[in-house]
């Protein structure tokens, strides 16, 4: 054990400098290393208008649980979150031999409006078990974003269980949506989930708007339809089992017109919602990143056209990476000295030894 109190860390000569990343989301939690070349502490732990660079690669491959991080009454646990991604974190480093790190990211769904209780635990928690001394705590769409564009003005969907988009002029964030699956979340993973089953109920009722091939599949999947309200609400992975269902919609498109009018509604749903971050102003680049895009045509067709009438003069780029991606540039550039995005109390903050003042620099917003 080091004095950091970490498992596993290589007997003689100096352990490589690591940077830790975890993407905490609707399905579950992934957290992964990445070599990275740690300046002295007494560098500025953020610069502004620093270039780009590409993503760190991770140290082989990530970790993962299938098992969301639950939330409470002051929002998202830290202790739940510590249950599972304290073991993860000593294992990959027992397994690079490193014996600290340079920095931490740590992007979460709900950090945003159910981040309190981490913003106020997770820093000392992480310290003391693990030595961390510089810490991003970014909402899953920050690591989304920067994950998908880097450090350039624009707008990302991300749509995986939920939905979310979110934008940046590279002076501040704007959102739109991310609400969750009981609120919104409109257009992701989740909310197809949903308005599938709910046509399925309708076709199993006799009511309009019913679709017997959703109906078929609904009970392949989860059984006889009155047992389903059982099966779902005590749950509290209620969103991604009702994600789960997302592809069978998206399966029925081209032979089912319910299916098909879900998936357009959703690709509304989502680029009403790019319209409302993106910058008005030049020519943004906008990027898509989240499972529910595995689905093709299906949703990539009428998303295309929703998109060509609302965001024309935005440029559609690939995404370079995923969130955990995002994650690992965050904790790489905060490492470095060179974290160029914008800070904001909800959606990206960083905790150092340094005082608040000296976190980011004289120019920053």
């Amino acid at each position: 054990m080091t004095s950091d109190g970490v498992h596993g860390g290589r007997q003689g000569g100096p352990s490589p400098a690591v940077v830790l990343a975890v993407d905490s989301g609707g399905s579950g939690l992934r957290v992964a290393l990445a070599a990275h070349a740690v300046p002295g502490d007494d560098r500025s732990p953020v610069r502004r208008g620093a270039p780009a660079h590409p993503h760190p690669a991770p140290l082989g491959a990530p970790l993962t649980s299938r098992e969301p991080v639950r939330t409470g009454p002051r929002g998202i646990s830290t202790g739940h979150l510590l249950e599972q991604l304290l073991p993860m974190a000593r294992r990959l480093m027992a397994e690079a031999g490193a014996e600290r790190l340079g920095a931490v990211a740590v992007g979460a769904a709900g950090l945003a409006t159910l981040g309190d209780e981490l913003r106020d635990e997770l820093p000392a928690a992480l310290a003391r078990e693990l030595g961390v001394r510089r810490l991003a705590l970014a909402a899953d769409a920050v690591t989304a974003y920067t994950g998908a564009l880097g450090v350039r003005a624009g707008a990302v969907i991300a749509a995986g269980t939920g939905m979310i988009a979110v934008g940046t002029d590279l002076t501040s964030w704007r959102r739109a949506d991310g609400w969750g699956h009981l609120l919104g979340d409109c257009g992701g993973g989740a909310w197809i989930g949903r308005a599938g089953l709910e046509a399925a109920l309708r076709a199993f009722d006799g009511r309009p708007g019913g679709s017997a091939p959703l109906l078929a599949r609904a009970e392949e999947m989860f059984g006889p339809m009155p047992e389903l309200p059982g099966l779902l609400y005590p749950r509290t992975d209620r969103a991604a089992v009702l994600a789960s269902f997302a592809p069978e919609v998206a399966g029925l498109c081209g032979s089912d017109p319910v299916s098909s009018r879900i998936l357009q509604t959703a690709a509304r749903h989502m680029a009403e919602s790019a319209a409302a971050v993106c910058p008005a102003d030049g020519e943004p680049h906008l990027a898509l990143t989240g499972g529910v895009f595995n689905a093709g045509a299906a949703i990539l067709g009428p998303l295309t056209r929703e998109l060509d009438e609302r965001l024309p003069h935005a440029w559609r780029v690939p995404a370079s990476g995923d969130p955990l991606d995002g994650a690992l540039r965050i904790a790489a550039d905060l490492a470095d000295g060179r974290l160029a995005l914008p800070p904001d109390d909800r959606m990206l903050s960083v905790v150092t030894e340094k005082p608040l003042g000296e976190t980011y620099g004289p120019n920053s917003p």
